[in-house]
């Protein structure tokens, strides 16, 4: 009988071990810039416990700049972070062997922009020759400016350019040390209006309006950390999405997580920067038609082939190389409500 019992109690013990939930992931996951409109989904999604329900204990940090997100990445400070996948392209032209890689594209469309204010008489993108130019070295939009330069006909090295910390590229422009800055229309548009410049005073020359049409702003991780946590990745994925999507349903809310981890921001300034991220790069025509996912590989291989003209790289680079879809969630995790 006593035998009996040990043999109920080690079954009872085994029972109650596996129904134990298994230990969360831990994922140190890098922004791609500073605490504001933009970012605020994904610190909703962080929250709110997306990622939390999907096995992962999430650590999230501001970033300094697209071009400094996979650097970071590949020599594994972080995990994961999110960044425009064009310097990842430019890293990986450079080096055949980086791991780096995207399983999601989060912008569907190109947020780079050269942006001015009228009182610099710039009123065509041909008017940026022998210009300055204030931008980080990572800027992604000062690393893609020749492919820009090429498209309106003029030579890229006829600019000069101010190297800046991110904090003071909108400073520069202001204070008139520089006649122009690159950056997101989300980020660098919406700072310079956020300091006191009138809507019909900002002068913005999108790439993506001059034929550089890019993919944007992606999930950037190593094979080598994909490959070892599959699910994670899914869960990411899963988990950036449901923070997208509920961001825009309830932008307020977002707002209000993006104000508890930097409680010094403009609310107003900070939603209609996030706003203008759905409307424009997010939930473009094709995404709300057709879900989250669903990457046109043709599009992404001219992309690959722009950026690598811009930088002056012979050697060529598949799309498969760049963007891989099997890590992507199950379908109805891709749509988009509406």
């Amino acid at each position: 009988m006593a035998f009996i019992r040990r043999i109920a109690a080690g079954l009872a013990l085994g029972a109650a071990l596996s129904a134990t939930p298994a230990a969360a992931t831990d994922v140190k996951f890098s922004l791609d810039w500073a605490f504001q409109g933009p970012q605020a989904p994904f610190l909703f999604a962080l929250e709110r416990g997306f990622f939390r329900d999907q096995g992962l204990n999430v650590t999230m940090d501001r970033g300094f700049g697209s071009g400094d997100v996979p650097v970071k990445v590949a020599a594994g400070a972080y995990d994961v972070g999110i960044a425009d996948i064009n310097p990842t392209i430019r890293l990986k032209l450079d080096n055949p062997d980086s791991p780096l890689f995207t399983p999601f594209i989060i912008y569907d469309a190109t947020a780079l922009a050269v942006m001015t204010v009228r009182r610099q008489n710039i009123a065509r993108p041909q008017d940026l020759a022998g210009k300055t130019i204030a931008a980080p070295e990572t800027d992604s939009g000062r690393q893609l400016f020749p492919a820009f330069a090429r498209a309106v006909g003029i030579d890229p090295a006829s600019v000069r350019w101010l190297t800046v910390s991110p904090q003071l590229r909108e400073t520069m422009l202001l204070q008139g040390q520089a006649n122009a800055i690159t950056g997101f229309i989300t980020s660098g548009g919406m700072s310079i209006r956020a300091a006191g410049v009138a809507e019909q005073d900002l002068i913005t020359f999108k790439y993506g309006d001059v034929g550089v049409d890019l993919y944007s702003t992606s999930l950037i991780v190593t094979r080598r950390w994909a490959e070892a946590n599959p699910r994670a990745v899914t869960g990411l994925i899963t988990g950036i999405i449901r923070g997208q999507v509920e961001a825009r349903r309830d932008p307020q809310a977002a707002i209000a997580a993006l104000k508890r981890r930097d409680p010094l921001i403009n609310e107003a300034v900070e939603l209609e920067r996030m706003q203008l991220g759905f409307r424009e790069l997010t939930f473009t025509r094709h995404v709300l038609e057709n879900g989250f996912g669903k990457v046109d590989m043709e599009r992404l291989q001219r992309s690959i082939d722009i950026a690598r003209e811009a930088f002056g790289i012979s050697r060529t680079l598949a799309a498969s190389e760049v963007y891989d879809p099997k890590y992507l969630p199950e379908p109805a995790s891709l749509a988009v409500p509406r």
